[in-house]
């Protein structure tokens, strides 16, 4: 052999082993980290959590940009997209093993004739999305390709080539920032993505080669053109024939576009509850996978709840129905109209100016303070939020005038549960989670809580005190020493006479209440509210007996379940369970159960609590419902700044509150009161439930009486009925009012949508979900024989169907 022969194959074996040596440091990480074999079986993509409503509907999603995205199995993706994707990216994905040789030796020759040519497989593409993005060094970029190409040949022997496809279309980014087949199609088509058809599916291939340039919501003509190339390698791979393909090509592109953002779903206040509490578990709980805390953003998380979907959309109804119509009723006191209900509160408007994004963006700007306190007083176009069908509107208007505008909207929080079970069915935070992100249903927020308290005084005087419905009691005002009169000015209606206790609580009389208190002891009373799971600390003063704290909406369910569930305080509660992204579950969840006062208090409170939405501060209430047994009490405070309805039938407990943020902005006369305000919302959601017969909310069902009680139990209302309501607490000097008094909100509330954004389809299913099916009918002649039941399914799912039917 010549000498030089001798020294090339020398050279090349050095060469050959360097290349070897070079590929295994790199295969082990010591040339920069590579994912480890376990990592490639569980790739650590980014995955959004899933919040699930109870009967599986899919309320939406915690995500931080990439994280938006859902994972759906190979059998779960239209066989159109597979076609389409192979056909587009890479026609010889099943005859090569990760690496596609022809095409990678090709590259030089294309290179010479000034073309370019992508080489990279569909593995090879998952492999780069393994590493989050393309390096742009050319040095690195090459050390990147040798790292996917290793990743490519590791995934081809350790994965299907269905489960490659999946986890390739799981992956990659399509138009407008959205992760992941099965959002993508959600978001441009409205479909799962086993359901999309062939053209939807070139649309969505299409987006892949350039997210902006092929975006058929911005770009519809390069989209369709796009479309149609898809089409037409679909042909070349014998995939689609090419008359179909013809037919297709001349077809417009049809969006169904709904952006897939974390204000759409179900429930928005409620989902950020959700959100807190989950981030703060994860805090708790390690991933085994990673040896870190979970990361609700990233980990795929499945947090199943307790809300009804049906019950929260007639909750947010409810609100939408009648907030309108007392934002009119606001809109036209003196002082609003005006302006002057801000003099003397200018610190909370240059509060609100200077915690602005706008200030804040303008500082950031360098822009000087007089020129950004000038800039809020220029008119300038915008939008603000409207009681309307778009729930906004277009104007002009100055930043301080805008400001002005929604702290005079009046807000609102409804809560229902089950005061068995302590689920929570339904949960509205406020009047538009878009515009004002502040809950008002959670522990944290509190409002004064007037009469709606005096529940409360009256049981701890029937269980510690051995008062009665019929006990007599004074209808004065008390002098408590140290503290003065209460009710502060002395005011009594009833000409202070001696009524029962019944008739106190009917009517909310405010100084039989103090009375009350006085035997009580304004001492003892916190405990007992502390005992009744009343989480507020609250001081010992007489004015308690009129509401005169601030307590939530939380506390205020929880201490109201020990009504309808004979004694026992169920906290509230709705997480479920919590699963990781494979379906194993993390933790389970269930209430705490407390028995906090006896049976026969509990059933006695019931009963006297009928008295309010029989005759009293919410008259004829259980009368329109048509319910057989009920009980509820409104409460109201000074200047009507909260109002509030708390009612329970045996299977569901509810609460409303009425106000505004700023409690010097409140409305007047009747309207401003707790039966007024707050109750219509109450009403109007029973009303839907009691309808809905799929919910099995009976009108007819009654609280259960304890054994060893008399069947009797007089109720004397006697001496107020047919008259008047006097002024009491619901109101400084404020009548009650009666049913007639107040605005008839199913004639004067304009149409607004609920706040849970659906789309026409979604509507339909629950409406027709909630019509009573024939089959009801145990008489009918057409009665069908009893079939197996079915799982349960959410309207999304109703709506997409599964495979399998």
């Amino acid at each position: 052999m010549k000498n030089s022969v001798r020294i090339f194959w020398r050279i090349f074996g050095i060469v050959i082993a360097f290349f070897i040596v070079f590929l295994l440091l790199i295969n082990y990480g010591l040339l920069g980290e590579m994912p480890s074999l376990a990592e490639l079986e569980n790739p650590t993509m980014l995955q959004a959590t899933e919040i699930y409503a109870n009967d599986g509907t899919l309320m939406g999603k915690y995500y931080l940009d990439r994280g938006n995205r859902s994972n759906v199995k190979y059998r779960d993706i239209s066989k159109h997209v597979i076609d389409a994707l192979v056909a587009t990216e890479d026609h010889n994905f099943y005859d090569h093993s990760g690496i596609d040789a022809k095409g990678t030796m090709a590259i030089p020759f294309y290179l010479a004739m000034g073309k370019k040519r992508g080489s990279s497989t569909i593995t090879q593409q998952l492999a780069l999305n393994l590493f989050g993005e393309r390096a742009h060094n050319p040095i690195k970029r090459g050390l990147q390709k040798i790292k996917e190409w290793i990743i490519a040949v590791k995934l081809e022997r350790n994965f299907t080539k269905e489960e490659i496809l999946a986890l390739y279309l799981n992956t990659v980014p399509y138009s407008d920032n959205v992760y992941g087949i099965r959002n993508a199609s959600l978001t441009f088509f409205q479909k799962e993505p086993d359901r999309v058809n062939v053209e939807e599916a070139a649309v969505l291939i299409g987006m892949l080669n350039g997210n902006y340039l092929y975006n058929p919501r911005v770009n519809p003509k390069a989209a369709l053109d796009r479309r149609n190339l898809v089409l037409g390698r679909m042909v070349e791979n014998n995939s689609l024939s090419a008359d179909e393909a013809t037919k297709l090509k001349v077809k417009p592109i049809l969006l169904n576009y709904r952006k897939q953002d974390e204000n759409a779903g179900l429930a928005p206040y409620f989902r950020e509850e959700v959100r807190s509490d989950v981030k703060d578990w994860c805090k708790e709980h390690k991933n085994p996978a990673t040896g870190k805390p979970y990361n609700i953003y990233r980990d795929g998380l499945k947090i199943f709840t307790t809300i009804n979907p049906r019950m929260q959309l007639d909750a947010e109804e409810a609100v939408a129905k009648h907030m309108p119509t007392l934002q009119r009723v606001l809109n036209m006191e003196p002082g609003i109209k005006s302006g002057k209900v801000w003099n003397g509160y200018e610190n909370v408007l240059i509060s609100a100016m200077k915690n602005s994004d706008r200030w804040k963006n303008m500082k950031d700007d360098g822009v000087s303070e007089a020129d950004i306190r000038k800039a809020f007083h220029t008119k300038t176009p915008m939008k603000i939020f409207a009681w309307n069908a778009q729930r906004e509107k277009d104007t002009i208007m100055t930043p301080m005038d805008s400001i002005k505008y929604h702290r005079q909207m009046l807000q609102t929080s409804f809560m229902v549960m089950d005061p068995i079970t302590g689920e929570v069915k339904a949960w509205v935070g406020g009047i538009d989670f878009r515009n004002f992100k502040y809950d008002h249903v959670n522990l944290n927020t509190k409002r004064q809580v007037g009469s709606s308290i005096k529940p409360f005084l009256y049981t701890e005087a029937i269980e510690e005190s051995g008062f009665t419905p019929e006990t007599p009691v004074e209808n004065t005002a008390q002098d408590f020493p140290g503290f003065g009169p209460v009710p502060a000015r002395g005011r009594c209606g009833g000409n202070g006479a001696v009524v029962s206790m019944a008739t106190a609580l009917t009517y909310s009389l405010n100084c039989a209440s103090a009375y009350i208190m006085k035997q009580v002891t304004p001492a003892r009373f916190p405990a007992f509210l502390k005992q009744i799971n009343i989480q507020t600390k609250v001081d010992p003063y007489p004015s308690m007996a009129l509401g005169a704290c601030d307590l939530s909406m939380w506390e205020m369910l929880w201490g109201y379940t020990m009504f309808p569930n004979r004694g026992i305080s169920t906290k509230p509660f709705y997480i479920t369970r919590i699963e990781d992204k494979n379906g194993n579950v993390l933790q389970n969840f269930q209430t705490t159960m407390k028995q906090v006062i006896s049976e026969q208090a509990a059933y006695t409170m019931v009963r006297m609590m009928q008295g309010p939405v029989d005759y009293g501060t919410a008259a004829g209430l259980r009368n329109r419902l048509g319910a057989a047994e009920m009980g509820g009490k409104t409460g109201t405070t000074n200047d009507n700044s909260d109002a509030w309805f708390m009612g329970y039938t045996p299977q569901l407990l509810a609460g409303t509150w009425i106000g505004c943020d700023d409690r010097f902005i409140h409305l007047g006369g009747k309207l401003g009161q707790g039966g007024a305000a707050a109750r219509p919302i109450w009403e109007y959601f029973f009303q839907k439930v009691y309808d809905d017969k799929t919910l099995g909310i009976d009108r007819s069902a009654r609280f259960l009486q304890p054994e060893n009680m008399s069947n009797e139990m007089t109720m004397d209302y006697s001496p107020l009925i047919d008259k008047n309501p006097p002024p009491g607490a619901e109101g400084t000097d404020q009548g009650n009012g009666g049913a007639g008094d107040y605005i008839n909100f199913d004639k004067d509330t304009t149409h607004v949508p609920v706040e849970s954004q659906l789309t026409p389809d979604e509507k339909k299913i629950l409406n027709e979900a909630s019509k009573p099916s024939k089959k009801d009918d145990a008489n009918a002649p057409d009665k069908q024989p009893p079939q197996p039941e079915k799982k349960k399914k959410g309207f999304f799912r109703k709506l997409f169907g599964s495979k399998d039917e």
